[in-house]
């Protein structure tokens, strides 16, 4: 029998998604550029999906749930990323930043 020094449950994946989870919320409300609050929307959206994988592991290792919500994840975020990228890129072209406070312009 292998036998590791730090045997690694859910409890444990549970505090790395907390901690990526506090990660994404502060860069979210500390950056002003467009791109950090995508990199911060990103880092809550991988702590959820490392919530489901935490899960589906260590508790319903006989199902394809978690596997499945963890590959549906993946794909809404890199759709979400090509969609706030593009939307960046427009802001840029029109106004030559890309810093939030000045998205008030876009108000109707």
């Amino acid at each position: 029998m292998h036998h590791t020094l730090i045997d690694i449950n859910v409890h444990h994946m549970l505090m790395v998604s907390i901690l990526v989870l506090a990660a994404g919320i502060a860069t979210i409300l500390t950056k002003r550029n467009a791109i950090g609050i995508l990199i911060g929307v990103e880092l809550v959206i991988n702590a959820a999906a490392l919530n489901f994988v935490a899960f589906w592991r260590y508790l319903y290792p006989d199902s394809l749930d978690g596997f499945a919500f963890t590959m549906f994840i993946v794909v809404l975020a890199a759709a979400e990323a090509a969609v706030a990228l593009a939307i960046f890129l427009n802001f840029y072209n029109n106004f030559r930043t890309i810093d939030v406070d000045q998205a008030n312009e876009l108000k109707g």
